[in-house]
């Protein structure tokens, strides 16, 4: 779990400063790359959402 939670915010950071870079520098490549780690975000959020249902079992 400490280790999900690591991608998690490390894919949180990622995204802050791809978006950063699209609306404070207008980088147009960095709107593509911000919204590859929304994904990526998605992806890592619902594995915890699993994983906390199961830990919240025992």
């Amino acid at each position: 779990m400490k280790d999900l939670l690591e991608k998690i915010h490390a894919e949180i950071e990622t995204f802050k400063v791809e978006a950063d870079s699209l609306t404070e520098k207008g980088i147009k490549a960095a709107g593509a790359r911000a919204r590859k780690s929304t994904l990526e975000i998605e992806k890592l959020l619902k594995e915890f959402r699993k994983v906390s249902i199961e830990e919240s079992k025992k």
